[in-house]
């Protein structure tokens, strides 16, 4: 769970707003989302991809005639680690899908939730989908592997943006969001400490002189220098910033600067400038379960005062990561829905 110490920000969240600002990059409100429907049907196309799982189903209607429909589901990073994999499906398979039509055009574009082969088999479609995994009891020892981080601590995450203290900058920029596409339809992934409780498989590789990590959400790529280095001057920036650490035992502490701006570099609609400021501690749990991400991040353009969080992610040593590429046609694949 979030714990946040911010002494205004409020800890509910909405998952239901929080999942359809995620898992569409065209507008949810395309879709009957208060009305669950199923549909079944042949397995004409089928891509597992990022930000997008795309499917056709050639459907039998009451009538006789066959309706072409095609199923949008979540992203193949954020399915994959629920049990959706690339091999879930293939062209020929015969299978019912429950979800929400499009308003405009019915059961001709459909928004999956939950998929079903005909032996009964499930599969999960959306962010929001129970997974087919049981909990393991592994435990790790360090904070290399491959962790997890749950999507209700993503929701809190972006869910306690009602309570952050923000400048009239960072107001305005929230309320200009609302009618506009996520900067993902671009491959341009959430900044940090966001990105890091994104519920995607995120794998650590601690070596010699940094600390790779590679979390998979639209490529996102992250190196921590342990070599002793200085931030660079400020004209350089990158889009995960510059990051440098240390160990304490077993934690591992990060500081980073020189971020490029971002547009969605706070949460989903509050950018982060130049002047973002990141420092995060990685630290085992004591059970080896789990691990505890906390920290602080400052942006003087965009928030009045600092933002502190602490989160638990989960060591998932057998997850497997989606390996896809973020694919620009997918991601903006029926943007004006």
């Amino acid at each position: 769970m979030i714990r946040f110490t911010t002494k205004t920000l409020v800890a509910c969240v909405l998952a239901a707003s929080c999942s359809t600002a995620v898992m569409a990059h065209h507008s949810a409100a395309a879709f009957n989302t208060d009305v669950e429907s199923t549909i079944m049907g042949t397995v004409t196309e089928y891509r597992f991809g990022n930000p997008h799982v795309y499917m056709k189903l050639d459907v039998k209607k009451a009538d006789g005639t066959t309706v072409t429909s095609e199923v949008e589901a979540g992203a193949g990073s954020v399915l994959s680690p629920l049990g959706f994999t690339r091999d879930a499906v293939k062209v020929g398979d015969k299978v019912s899908i429950v979800g929400n039509a499009s308003k405009k055009d019915g059961e001709k574009l459909f928004l999956g939730k939950e998929l079903y082969k005909e032996d009964g088999t499930y599969y999960p479609m959306y962010i929001g989908s129970r997974s087919i995994y049981k909990e393991t009891d592994a435990k790790a020892t360090s904070i290399g592997g491959t962790w997890f981080s749950p999507r209700t601590s993503f929701f809190a995450f972006l869910g306690g943006q009602r309570g952050w203290q923000v400048t009239d900058a960072g107001k305005d920029a929230i309320a200009k969001s609302a009618s506009l596409p996520t900067p993902q339809k671009d491959c341009l992934p959430i900044g940090e400490p966001a990105l890091m409780f994104y519920p995607v498989a995120t794998v650590i590789d601690v070596k010699k002189d940094r600390v790779d990590m590679h979390v998979d959400w639209l490529d996102s790529e992250r190196t921590i220098w342990l070599d002793g280095r200085a931030h660079p001057a400020a004209t350089e920036s990158f889009p995960h910033g510059h990051s440098v650490g240390h160990f304490e035992g077993t934690t591992l502490v990060v500081d980073s600067t020189n971020f490029k701006a971002n547009p969605i570099g706070l949460s989903t609609s509050l950018p982060s400038s130049t002047g973002k400021h990141l420092t995060e501690r990685f630290a085992i749990s004591e059970d080896g379960k789990g691990m505890v991400y906390s920290g602080k991040v400052e942006d003087p353009e965009y928030l009045k005062a600092p933002l502190e969080w602490s989160g638990t992610w989960l060591y998932r040593p057998g997850m497997k990561t989606s390996n896809e590429k973020c694919d620009i046609k997918t991601a903006q694949k029926f943007l004006n829905q």
